[in-house]
């Protein structure tokens, strides 16, 4: 489906009839208005802009587009269209500011806004949301998300690591590319998880991220075992399937991954990796990270530490937690937020350092959230009649939650006396008491990233991970 225009609610169709005599200008913009987090990671806009609008609408579409909503049961705004390919060369007539990408804000407040350029098309942003909205909700909320967990890791590396800064990278692993609905869900939301960590098995997201986001490589794997070809072996033959990955991947410095109960993970820790295969393990110089891949995380996880800390012994470190000797365990099934919280709680309360635990996550991270999970909203909040400005908002009383905000919106940050500084939401047009004590020398936190077809600002993903974890 290429046509721009036709990536669109069906009803938006015909609201260029529905706005009032002398309208000739709109001001949208987007927020988190809560949410499972407090405040969001804003990201994945630009991959947008230039893997969509920056194409130039062509005939053929308006032609498509005025055939279908025909048939379909809608008006078409075909003037409007045909304005835009002939007089715009094809150049979308609206210009998108936003937040830095990688910026972190407090719910409540605007991300994103969008206005209309030229007067004749001035319905343009509404036509917009459908896609506008889900380029920013979908990869902002999997950034989001990553980063709480990042958070949640943190705190326990902090607690029982020598080194937290050089583990955390590496300490939540993507394993969500074939729970998604879609390639370009994996794509996005992929990216959007290595603003936080560098560890992926999701090659699109990767590939999204190295090509949108100007990396080399923005993230690394590992060679890992799957059930099956633990299983391809026979039961019989268990102990040689993992003698094979040790012959194949285990050299010195090198990290190998083994799934180990696709029988019994018991009998695998105890008569095989810690049995049989014990020395070649440890001559191999390379570090043995066993997967269990069913059970009860946090009871399951614990067992296999105190096992395999029996078998291959352990160091103290200077923080007084255990750090087992080359092994370590990567939990990959039931991986969530409250999960991978219940399992740290185990195994560093039994005085296990997290330096030995990896996590893998799937569908969890990249499909188990949804507009909702922070509640994100594109609303109208200003409307320009006869060349005039003035502000629109909506004030359900059924739902005062739903409240937007009106006129043309801004972000700034104002400064506190001990030097911080907040993000605060506020109408340029309006009388803002941050604007009466600041006026001009308040500057907003929006950039220019799109007007009139161009893209004006670009980000590299180490600018991105540099702003979210500054």
């Amino acid at each position: 489906m290429d046509n721009l225009i036709l990536d669109v609610d069906s009803y938006k169709s015909s609201h260029y009839l529905q706005h009032p005599p002398g309208a000739d200008g709109l001001f949208y913009y987007i927020e988190s208005r809560g949410g499972r987090f407090p405040e969001v990671l804003f990201f994945g806009l630009q991959y947008f802009l230039e893997r969509y609008l920056s194409k130039p609408i062509k005939s053929w579409m308006v032609d498509e587009a005025k055939e279908f909503f025909a048939l379909h049961g809608e008006p078409f705004p075909e003037a409007g269209w045909r304005r835009v390919v002939e007089k715009l060369d094809g150049h979308l007539p609206i210009r998108i500011r936003a937040v830095p990408e990688g910026t972190v804000v407090p719910n409540h407040n605007v991300l994103l806004t969008i206005e209309s350029t030229d007067p004749e098309a001035f319905w343009m942003p509404g036509w917009m949301e459908t896609q506008i909205l889900r380029a920013c909700w979908y990869p902002t909320t999997v950034a989001t998300q990553s980063r709480a967990i990042r958070q949640l890791i943190m705190g326990y590396l902090d607690k029982s690591s020598d080194d937290p800064k050089a583990e955390i990278a590496f300490k939540l692993h993507d394993f969500g590319a074939r729970g998604v609905s879609s390639r370009e869900s994996a794509m996005i939301g992929g990216a959007a998880h290595l603003v936080n960590f560098q560890g992926s098995d999701t090659v699109a997201g990767v590939w999204c991220a190295n090509k949108y986001y100007d990396h080399k490589m923005a993230a690394f794997s590992i060679p890992a075992a799957e059930h099956s070809t633990i299983t391809a072996w026979g039961r019989e033959n268990e102990v040689e399937a993992y003698r094979n990955m040790l012959r194949q991947f285990a050299k010195p410095g090198a990290v190998v991954a083994c799934v180990s109960d696709s029988y019994d993970l018991w009998n695998a820790i105890d008569k095989m990796w810690g049995g049989e295969l014990r020395e070649e393990v440890i001559k191999s110089g390379a570090t043995l990270v066993v997967r269990p891949d069913s059970g009860d995380p946090p009871e399951v996880v614990l067992r296999a530490l105190q096992m395999l800390d029996a078998k291959f012994g352990h160091t103290m470190n200077a923080k007084g937690y255990r750090v087992l000797k080359h092994v370590r365990v990567i939990q990959g099934d039931g991986v969530e937020y409250d999960s991978i919280k219940a399992i740290l709680d185990r195994a560093v309360g039994a005085g296990y350092s997290a330096t030995c635990l990896t996590f893998g996550m799937g569908g969890a991270l990249l499909q188990k959230v949804d507009r909702d999970t922070q509640k994100f909203a594109y609303k109208c909040s200003a409307v320009r009649m006869n060349g005039v400005w003035r502000p629109v908002r909506k004030q359900p009383v059924t739902d005062p939650g739903k409240d937007s905000k009106a006129g043309r919106l801004d972000l700034v940050r104002e400064r506190l006396a001990d030097g911080t500084g907040r993000y605060r939401t506020i109408d340029r047009d309006g009388k803002d008491i941050l604007l009466q004590l600041h006026g001009a020398s308040l500057p907003s936190e929006l950039v220019t990233v799109y007007e009139n077809g161009a893209i004006l600002k670009r980000y590299s993903l180490n600018d991105v991970r540099a702003r979210a974890w500054s």
